[in-house]
């Protein structure tokens, strides 16, 4: 079993025949992904063709996030768009009844996701980005721009607003034969559509996850509220990363939502001692994370 995405997900790649879309669509589809629908304003009634394996695959292309739906019944989606152009294709694919939404662009405008968050929130889906690699359920599903070669089938779950310090963490686990159930990339900009406390309780109750890996950073407060609901509610061991503990107060350092407040608030230290308090086990760099696994025994 893994969360949010898996083998029976139906994926739209809205952006698809843009550079960027394009190209990922194509690894996407590489990897067994079901990407069965693309959509580019203007471009609708065309397909993208893409070799794949010697085959020859095509996937539909529609004017409109409504139209792909009705036509393709997609039930995820991930956003190859340029930021000032997310917003728009997060509310076209909420109100089309997409469950699930994914988007990559980093520095989406904070006024606009906050509108974003709220309106996949009214209309029933789960939005994650900006900012984010997409999700990977190894084996099952790859919506997003991650090196899947990576990624193993395995029990940890991982979820990470950096995308690097995932990446590597994931490298180690899998060259010392440790597994991961899902990856989702939270995303590091300012406002996430999901947050970690979103995502626990899926992880919580999947029975493929046997431990969580939490890979934080300053700035914000969600791992502060995620380690209170760990605290309250979560059973299974929670490994957990904080990056950027050099970065000077004050100081943007690099993600929109990497940012220390002057007093103090956001800091590694405040969410290190918060998530240890709730029983989490704190790792100082990706490979301490690596280590800590071994011992669990999973």
């Amino acid at each position: 079993m893994s969360i949010i995405i898996d083998e029976n997900t139906r994926l739209l790649v809205q952006g698809i025949t843009g550079r960027e879309g394009n190209f990922h669509a194509r690894t996407m589809l590489e990897y067994g992904t079901k990407v069965v629908a693309g959509v580019t304003p203007g471009k609708g009634g065309q397909d993208a063709v893409f070799d794949v394996a010697g085959k020859r695959l095509s996937v539909p292309v529609f004017n409109t996030v409504r139209e792909a739906a009705d036509k393709t019944a997609c039930n995820a989606t991930v956003i190859f768009v340029p930021a000032k152009f997310t917003p728009a294709g997060v509310y076209e694919a909420a109100d089309a009844g997409i469950p699930v939404i994914m988007t990559i662009s980093e520095h989406t405008p904070v006024h606009e996701m906050m509108k974003c968050y709220y309106t996949a929130r009214q209309k029933g889906a789960r939005l994650f980005g900006p900012n984010s690699f997409g999700i990977i359920s190894p084996g099952k599903c790859k919506a997003g721009f991650m090196a899947h070669k990576y990624y193993t089938p395995g029990p940890v779950g991982i979820m990470s607003r950096s995308a690097t310090n995932c990446y590597e963490t994931v490298m180690m686990m899998t060259a010392c034969g440790i597994g991961q159930s899902t990856c989702i990339g939270v995303g590091g900009d300012m406002i996430p559509g999901s947050t970690f406390a979103d995502l626990l309780p899926d992880f919580q109750a999947d029975p493929e996850t046997k431990a969580i890996v939490l890979i934080g950073e300053i700035g914000g407060s969600e791992e502060e509220i995620a380690a209170e609901y760990i605290k309250a509610h979560v059973t299974k061991p929670v490994v957990a990363l904080i990056a950027g503990k050099n970065a000077p107060k004050g100081k943007n350092m690099g993600h929109a939502g990497a940012i220390v407040s002057a007093d103090g608030t956001g800091s590694a230290e405040n969410k290190e001692k918060a998530l240890a308090a709730a029983g989490v086990r704190v790792a100082e760099s990706t490979t301490h994370i690596v280590e800590i696994l071994k011992t669990l025994k999973l």
